[in-house]
């Protein structure tokens, strides 16, 4: 490995060069995947510590100060702790505050364009401030970005000298010695072309496997891991396959072993696996193809289609999920973000036996029009994807289903847009991401459409789009929600939580996030004490309230991390609020046959309620007046 100021002085005629031959390094017409990716595999990973290690760790007592903000999808959060994790590695300290650093790092998306405008209106910031402290100070500040706008416009961003340092997402391991050689230049960086350091150069196998992130809540009950990295897809509206590169997958047992810490160690409480498009994981490494030499691969169903030609030897995703699922009965896991072309049977068969794997899937549909399916390039019809969530909710009944749809992408006539709101109204989904098309540079579209929808119909098709979503959540969440008993992941204290009015919030096992008032002191009733009492009302009726619970039933103080049951009580859109009842777990809860009972049957499930409410008051009514109440 090149010593850092080397690096930095080759990299930086590189850059020189890039600049002075834009019209070569990027044509009219767009790149194709193979200008960005690399052909040569990475040294060995031990080889590539070492060298780091020996070569630019600090040893000076005022180590290097650096911050970081984290802008776009969950991926990028991860990425963050993955820098994060490097950083720290060679000595350098995070600090809170972007005033005390001397290494400012921004990780960025490039998926729409909005996204990018509030990256360019903080890198301008950041330059400003790194040009005052340089004066007044006498202070070398780095101005960094990362991610994926670091690939798609390194050349606007060093024409403009807003940046000094451009890392690409398969590039990070490179990052502490490229700051750390621009940090410790004894030249002016906002003179010098010589301090410019860049490379975006994209991997046919990098995963960051053997790096443990360190995330930047610690403390927090739920944790990202990712599993695969880039996409294979080639959607024509996406730009993720040029900024993040071919789609390959973290062997097995690296994820296993990093949840493991997360849950064993750190008191993770939910995992969210990660990936471009989570789902279509595929594990080829040789310790995979030996333990599955043979296996079979479906798509959803007939109606999907994939550019992939899948080898059927290694593991696959249902074989990860199950290997997750199994590390503890009270993990919670969710992925995201997957494609709705890899939900085989054996996906969703897992997904309705296991208590732990959360009854939420995203299927990102786009579009409710078959023809604008086939121009978005997708693999699949309307019909093949409605077919879809009806195998879906057959298997897995309590099932929630979010989504993504884009309004406006080139060519979309209002018979189409109409296909798209005929579709939410059908489906009603639980959550939705959408956005008006803003077409990206390099991709299948850019090369070969026109962006020729007008912004006043693309913000008006809009705005008809969240006007369905909003009608239908806040319908469905009425009509499915209110009276339920849910079991909650308690992540802490609400936004709006005072003093004289606590309150808490979590998320449902379908991933919806739900409010409710607390006690003082935070108690409730446990699960063992709770339980008796519903097996009695199940089996003689409304007993004596003697027999329910005693009056000095020992109560339990709930906490962050804790899995309670809650009553919903009102829905507000698609934000919820309720009434705690106890606490419980995954397992309790499912063995309870609780799940469901209150909408199975509504009297039945009145009369628990009512005792509950009843019991968790403290109040011990004689036995008849609970007979006449019931």
């Amino acid at each position: 490995m090149l010593r850092p100021s080397t690096a930095c002085r080759s990299l930086a005629k590189a850059s020189r060069r890039l600049l002075a031959s834009n019209s070569r390094t990027v044509p009219a017409d767009g790149l194709t995947l193979h200008h960005f990716v690399s052909q040569r595999s990475n040294p060995p990973l031990e080889q590539q510590n070492a060298a780091i290690e020996t070569s630019i760790t600090s040893t000076d007592s005022n180590p290097h100060r650096f911050h970081i903000k984290t802008f776009g999808c969950q991926m990028n959060v991860n990425d963050s702790d993955i820098v994060r994790s490097l950083l720290r590695g060679v000595g350098m300290v995070e600090v809170d505050s972007e005033r005390d650093a001397n290494l400012l790092l921004t990780n960025t998306c490039a998926i729409r364009e909005g996204a990018e405008q509030k990256v360019w209106h903080r890198l301008r910031e950041l330059q400003a401030v790194q040009r005052k402290r340089g004066k007044k100070q006498q202070e070398k500040v780095v101005v960094g970005v990362l991610g994926c706008m670091a690939e798609r416009l390194k050349t606007d961003m060093l024409r403009e000298g807003t940046v000094d340092l451009v890392v690409g997402p398969d590039a990070y391991r490179d990052l502490p010695s490229l700051a750390m050689g621009l940090l410790e230049s004894k030249n002016d960086i906002t003179s010098d072309m010589e301090q410019y350091a860049v490379n975006v150069q994209l991997s046919l196998d990098e995963t960051y496997a053997d790096i443990t992130p360190i995330r930047s809540n610690p403390s927090g009950v739920a944790a990202y891991c990712s599993i695969q990295r880039g996409c294979a897809n080639r959607c024509s509206f996406c730009i993720v396959p040029f900024t993040r590169g071919q789609e390959r997958s973290r062997p097995l047992e690296s994820i296993i072993d990093e949840i493991k810490r997360l849950h064993l160690e750190d008191g993770v409480k939910e995992v969210t696996l990660l990936g471009q498009n989570v789902n279509s994981y595929h594990d080829k490494s040789l310790a995979a193809m030996e333990a599955r030499p043979e296996t079979s691969y479906t798509l959803s169903n007939a109606g999907f289609h994939s550019r992939l030609r899948r080898n059927d030897a290694g593991y696959f995703f249902a074989d990860l999920l199950e290997h997750v699922s199994e590390i503890s009965p009270e993990l919670r896991v969710r992925f995201t973000s997957p494609h709705p072309k890899d939900y085989p049977p054996e996906l969703l068969d897992l997904m309705a036996d296991r208590p732990n794997i959360c009854n939420h899937l995203h299927m990102p549909a786009q579009s409710g029009s078959t023809t604008m399916l086939k121009r978005m390039k997708r693999g699949y019809t309307r019909e093949a994807y409605l077919q879809l969530l009806d195998n879906v909710h057959s298997k897995i009944p309590d099932v929630a289903i979010s989504s993504d749809f884009i309004a406006g992408f080139c060519d979309e006539t209002e018979e189409e847009h109409s296909d798209t709101l005929s579709l939410m109204e059908q489906v009603r989904y639980d959550q939705a991401f959408m956005f008006a098309y803003s077409m990206r540079g390099n991709t299948h579209a850019h090369r070969t459409m026109q962006d020729n929808v007008p912004e006043e119909v693309k913000q008006r098709r809009l705005r008809e789009i969240i006007d369905i979503f909003q009608t239908k959540v806040h319908e469905k969440n009425m009509e499915q929600e209110v009276g339920r008993l849910r079991l909650v992941l308690l992540e802490g204290e609400a936004k709006r939580s005072t003093l004289s009015n606590p309150s808490l919030s979590g998320r449902t096992d379908q991933n919806k996030r739900i409010v409710f008032p607390v006690n003082d002191d935070a108690t409730t009733l446990s699960h063992s004490t709770i339980l008796p009492m519903i097996r009695s009302i199940e089996r003689h009726g409304w007993p004596s309230a003697a027999s329910l619970v005693r009056e000095d039933a020992s109560r339990v103080t709930v906490q962050k991390g804790d899995y309670v049951v809650v009553e919903v009580t009102e829905a507000r859109g698609h934000s919820l609020r309720g009434r705690l009842l106890w606490k419980s777990s995954i397992e309790e809860f499912s063995r309870s046959s609780l799940l469901g009972m209150d909408k199975d049957s509504k009297e039945q499930g009145a009369i628990i309620k009512s005792v509950l409410q009843t019991v968790a008051a403290g109040q011990f009514e004689n036995t008849e007046e609970h007979n006449q109440t019931a």
